[in-house]
């Protein structure tokens, strides 16, 4: 069992306080959708390895299920992951989904969210998809930073430490 902590000093994380890295991606339709279109209310952003796998599909599942009570809390989600815009189509439209997901194909938004890079898989180190959250304030600035979240149970957890 390596030392994963030091496997990560050199990667970028957010901190609160942070502003929280601008983008502009498209969605599961190829509409460009950004950060800035959400300015003035709050929301979660996602990260994901990959749509259609079993932990990315509970994940989505529960955000899926949860917004109502995250709305009701003043929070929009988007989702995102690498995957190209047909794969998030149909990823969408098997599973429901009702927030947009993004495609950063090129996993420039990931890296600078410090949501790519070196992640323990299986005991091995490998370069990939960290799945993470972040709360972003309405303006813009990072609530809360979440790195190595759990698919499973994260999305509750998450309600439960909304801030009032």
């Amino acid at each position: 069992m390596g030392c994963s902590v030091c496997a990560m000093t050199e990667q970028k994380r957010l901190s609160p306080g942070d502003k929280a890295p601008a983008f502009t991606l498209p969605d599961s339709e190829g509409k460009s959708v950004s950060l800035s279109d959400y300015l003035g209310r709050s929301v979660v952003v996602y990260f994901y390895p990959a749509a259609g796998t079993p932990g990315c599909t509970k994940q989505a599942c529960d955000f899926r299920d949860s917004i109502g009570d995250l709305a009701t809390s003043g929070y929009d989600v988007v989702g995102i992951s690498p995957d190209k815009p047909e794969k998030l189509a149909k990823f969408a439209e098997a599973e429901g989904l009702n927030f947009p997901l993004l495609s950063d194909v090129d996993r420039k938004v990931l890296a600078e969210w410090g949501a790519f890079g070196e992640k323990q898989n299986y005991g091995r180190t490998v370069m990939g998809v960290i799945r993470s959250t972040f709360l972003v304030d309405a303006e813009g600035k990072v609530a809360k930073a979440m790195y190595n979240v759990r698919a499973t149970g994260h999305v509750a957890k998450l309600l439960r430490e909304l801030p009032a």
